[in-house]
């Protein structure tokens, strides 16, 4: 499949009921046939692979039920790629349906809801197909999918279709939510496989002996843990010796240690010498489902939450009961109804004692909030419980992750007022407004609440567009009195169609805030929300100012970098507001609840730094692909972007020559050659000398490098212990002969010269046969070895080296022969390329690809294919839809506690979730530390609030300052900062502590910082050392001070 969507096609699907003849265009292509479209699904690909997502592409699947819980499974299921998906629900939509079915309008309301929103789910993805089944689910049109989603079905359809389902090796998914509940069945039959349990990748370690006995024993090299468990399966490669073991069948292993482990009988085999890895195999599992009937008297529950152990056994006869009542009453309880409930209690007695698996205690109060809540419709509740099933679609069409095995509940009474009210019936009853789902939960006035609410989004991307769907639904700031601000610098790239689903093909290279914006507000014409394109930080601090955040009631991240989350929790801790922090990882989703004066902040913990390689190893021991995409990634940037700064910054700087020269370390030597190769000794004047460079550069570090290197160190050669050098995780590597017959070899030249062009503004010309044909005329010099030359085997000697100081002859040489800059037209100016790694066609990552792989041949590594080259030379994050719209539906869920005005912390919930296994984790946020001076406990949410401000108009002093802690807190100011500069100490110099003494403070801030306070702010933050009355130092919170 082409980045190009290949031409439109109309198609309908036979005998799946009656069809509307007018359906959209889609793009009719099979991508078992056509390459996957990597473009638009290259984050997802990170996460499910080419196999998962090629099985998908072959699997049919019906949603029946088209509220909000059917359209968010179609969603999700339409944005993963599948290859069709049918709706069917030909209830008419009326307006309680608009508090979560986000694809039906006011204007829809009459229409049957499939037909209404099934043009709109077509939009989401022109590769899948999306139809309509307008008729009955008989057996003969249920026989025509893969997988069947039953979302709105009474329970006897529900065993009707999932026993025949069962039987007929269809794959189903029964699921459903009521107000605060959900519910999720899966059966997959009883020989479904599954590829890859965990969706993490195969460990890989370097092994440094395998012993010959009854249980042969691996030992890891360089004491590196394993990191595998028992049961695991390994197999093994580069093994010298024992040979048999590489490729072998794959071996159960037993742990004996965190670098040991046993891999069964190695007698037969030869004697074991050296080398070898040994990489973890995923082993397929075969998983027996049980059909629903036998299910539903027998279950089997997935824990949503390990603190409500007891809780599934109860709801899986609440949703039991609820059915009983649905066909007696002809409608659900009614919201809070007292006499309602009381049935519903007295039938869940009734049943309890006539079912196989019963409650051994029924919940009393937990069953009457589940009748009095069944009437309930919120669009967080869809968006947990539609991700959830989405997911396992996914898992049963392409056998990619482990199932739910069968049953999986889901509640969040906590979202619900902590002293729970029992709401009158005037304030939750149906007033046909399109939040009579929600006020049937929270009553009228949490519903005004809502609409009067400030809100500041950080974030229009993939989250961004999750929650702005979630807010526009829920009413958030849906009233002139409130607001959801959102900013975002971005504009929408395709790669951000996958999940991003807010956003068409059509709004590429506009601005996402713009368009989210304006698309959730089309869902609810009353949300206020209002988009800026701004980034969040120092620069934006006039804009977001104290009193914008004073003004706020809550904030939500939806960032992707980490500067940017702690710059917003340091403002979030400032103006003491709450923050909803979330971040996914693939399957792997979190929910963080940051809440004034009770909870740490998001800057309280740090996650592990990212995994960095020696130097050395990058350099000339690689040993695996990550090393050299590394290399290639350096090597890019020191052709393509470096260069082209400096010689641009020593031509229109005139001081640029005397800065450099006083860098440390030999960084002003090797920055002001580069300048001159860049300017002189390698200034091409045609596409020719691109060519001729190109060609050079492939002789210099794929052959005459790597000659030199094993020139020094010989494949024999032996270390002062006498041990062989390469040996371990040092791999001797070979030269590459350039061959223009090579594929790899013409792919660097090619892209290297084009580059080359690009950064001097020469157009290239001719294509890769001209290129090809013009190379073979270059003459390449054949290598010489140097003798003399050090190559550091580790990274103090490397490092030692690069802090060395220049040699100032050598540095007086190099800036002699810089050509002068008025030899140069005014107009010249080099092109510094930041590498991109979505564009596919600028070059980029076809060199970082062939230099990668090039230098993984050197050292016989493995080569890695584009996918994977992209994946990790442009650290892309791994993401998928489901994961994202789960996270946002736990936030919204916190958010509802927030504005509910929950106090206490254990009725809040941090979240970690990952739908791969599946596994789902709530636990109370952590507390804010404690520390104390005197008496006086305070946490990172205390201040000291100083208002500078007098009487008569004037500004306090630093001294009457100083003297207001003393007097009033008994505390010696021994150091008082702003900014990164300091204000007082005491090691100041004692005159200029006696004239600062007189200035007014903020006169003194600016003095010592050299800035002026930016106009508008009112505030300063002040940071200070000092001491008890008994000379101690005490650690005390930070100031605030207001001086205007």
């Amino acid at each position: 499949m082409s980045a190009e969507s290949p031409p439109a096609k109309k198609r309908r699907l036979e005998n799946v009921g009656n069809h509307s003849n007018s359906q959209p265009e889609v793009n009719d292509v099979d991508m078992t046939e056509e390459k996957i479209d990597e473009g638009l699904y290259s984050r997802q690909l990170y996460v499910l692979g080419h196999e998962a997502m090629k099985k998908m592409s072959h699997a049919s699947v019906l949603i029946s039920g088209m509220k909000g819980l059917g359209v968010e499974i179609a969603k999700n299921v339409v944005l993963a790629g599948v290859k069709s998906v049918t709706i069917h629900d030909p209830s008419a939509a009326e307006t309680k349906h608009l508090s979560s079915q986000f694809f039906l309008t006011e204007s829809d309301i009459g229409r049957p809801c499939a037909e209404a929103v099934r043009d709109q789910l077509q939009e989401l993805n022109t590769y899948v197909r999306v139809e309509l089944c307008e008729s009955e689910l008989t057996e003969a049109i249920l026989k025509q999918f893969q997988v069947v989603v039953l979302t709105d079905s009474s329970l006897g359809e529900q065993k009707r279709i999932g026993d025949f389902c069962h039987k007929n090796k269809i794959e189903i998914i029964i699921t459903n939510t009521k107000g605060l509940f959900g519910q999720i069945f899966c059966d997959f039959g009883e020989e479904f496989m599954v590829s890859d349990t965990t969706g993490e990748q195969p460990l890989s370690v370097m092994i440094s002996s395998v012993t010959k006995e009854e249980n042969g024993v691996v030992t890891c090299s360089d004491e590196t843990r394993h990191n595998m468990q028992e049961g695991d399966y390994v197999t093994f490669s580069e093994v010298q010796g024992m040979t048999e073991l590489n490729g072998c069948e794959p071996r159960k292993i037993s742990v004996l240690g965190p670098y040991t482990f046993s891999i069964g009988d190695t007698r037969g085999l030869s004697e074991y010498l050296r080398g070898g890895i040994t990489t973890q195999v995923k082993m397929p599992k075969k998983i027996s489902f049980k059909s629903f009937s036998e299910s539903l008297a027998n279950p089997e529950f997935v824990i949503s939450d390990f603190a409500k152990f007891d809780r599934p056994g109860q709801l899986h006869l609440a949703f039991q009961v609820l059915d009983r009542y649905q066909q007696l009453e002809g409608r659900v309880p009614r919201p809070y109804h007292k006499q309602d409930a009381a049935k519903f209690i007295e039938m869940a007695r009734e049943l309890n004692s006539s079912v196989e698996c019963k409650v051994e205690e029924l919940d009393e109060r937990l069953l009457t909030k589940f009748a009095y809540l069944a009437s309930g419709d919120v669009a967080p509740m869809q968006a947990v419980i539609g991700s959830i099933v989405a997911q396992e679609v996914m898992k049963a069409c392409s056998g990619k992750f482990h199932p739910i095995i069968q049953w999986f509940y889901f509640d969040s009474l906590e979202s619900l007022q902590e002293e729970f009210q029992e709401f009158p019936e005037e304030v939750v009853k149906a007033t046909g407004s399109r939040y009579d789902g929600q006020v049937a939960i929270f009553g009228a006035d949490m519903q005004k609440k809502l609409e009067k609410y400030k809100l500041f989004l950080v974030g229009a991307g993939a989250i961004g567009c999750e929650l702005l769907k979630n807010f526009s639904l829920m009413g958030l700031g849906g009233s002139p009195e409130g607001a959801v601000y959102v900013t975002d610098m971005d504009i929408i790239e395709k790669s951000n169609l996958n999940r991003q689903f807010l956003f068409r093909s059509k709004d590429i290279g506009k601005a996402k805030s713009t368009i989210a914006a304006a698309v959730a507000k089309r869902m609810n014409p009353a949300f206020n929300c209002i988009a800026h394109q701004n980034c969040v930080g120092v620069d934006s601090e006039d804009i977001y100012d104290d009193q914008f955040f004073e003004s706020l009631d809550c904030v939500t991240n939806a960032l992707d970098n980490v500067d940017a989350r702690l710059y917003m929790d340091r403002r979030c801790v400032y103006y003491r507001k709450p923050l909803l922090e979330s971040g996914t990882l693939g399957t792997k989703g979190n929910v963080q609840v940051i809440l004034p004066h009770l909870t740490e902040s998001y800057g309280s913990s740090q996650d592990p730094p990212e995994k960095s390689f020696p130097i050395c190893t990058v350099k000339n021991f690689p040993n695996a692909i990550e090393h050299t995409l590394q290399w290639a990634r350096k090597l890019f940037e020191s052709l393509f972007e470096l260069p082209a700064v400096h010689a641009n910054q020593y031509l229109t700087d005139p001081k640029f020559v005397q800065r450099t020269s006083k860098q440390q370390g030999m960084q002003s030597v090797e920055i002001l050659s580069q300048v001159k190769k860049s300017l002189f000794d390698e200034l091409p004047k045609s596409f020719d000398d691109c060519i001729l460079w190109a060609r050079l550069l492939f002789q210099e570090n794929f052959y005459n490098t790597i000659a030199q290197l094993v020139f020094i160190f010989p494949p024999d050669h032996l270390t002062t212990s006498g041990q062989l050098f390469w040996s371990g995780p040092k791999r001797c590597p070979k030269p590459i002969t350039f061959d223009p017959e090579v594929t790899m070899h013409m792919d660097f030249l090619e892209s290297a010269s084009i580059l080359f062009a690009e950064t001097y503004g020469i157009k290239p010309d001719g294509d890769r046969q001209s290129i090809k044909a013009r190379v073979a005329t270059i003459e390449v010099k054949p290598f010489v070895p140097q003798r003399g030359v050090v190559i550091h085997t580790t990274d103090s000697e490397a490092t030692a080296a690069a802090a060395g100081s220049a040699d100032q002859e050598e540095l007086s040489a190099v800036i002699e022969v810089l050509p002068p800059v008025d030899s140069f037209s005014k107009n010249f100016k080099m092109v510094a390329l930041e590498f991109e790694k979505d564009d596919d066609s600028n070059h980029h990552m076809d060199f970082i690809v062939a230099a990668s792989n090039l230098r993984a041949t050197n050292y016989s590594i493995t080569n890695a294919d584009r996918h994977k080259s992209k994946g990790i030379a442009g650290k892309i994050i791994p993401a998928i839809a489901t994961t994202t719209s789960l996270v946002v539906g736990l936030v919204c869920l916190e958010l509802y506690k927030i504005v509910n005005g929950n106090k206490k912390m254990e009725t809040y919930k941090n979240g970690f979730i990952n739908l791969a296994l599946p596994f789902f984790g709530f636990s109370e946020p952590i507390a804010a530390p404690k520390n104390k001076y005197y008496d006086t406990e305070w946490t990172l949410w205390d201040r000291f609030d100083v208002d500078g401000r007098k009487e008569d108009g004037s500004e306090m002093t630093l001294r009457e300052f100083t003297d207001y802690f003393k007097n009033e807190h008994k505390l010696e100011i021994t150091m008082l900062s702003y900014d990164v500069a300091i204000l007082y100490s005491f090691f100041m110099q004692p005159a200029k502590v006696q004239d600062r003494m007189a200035m007014p403070l903020s006169k003194v801030a600016q003095e010592a910082s050299k800035k002026k306070i930016r106009p508008g702010v009112r505030n300063l933050v002040l940071d200070m050392c000092c001491s008890d009355d008994k000379g101690e130092d005490v650690d005390i919170p930070y100031i605030k001070y207001r001086f205007q």
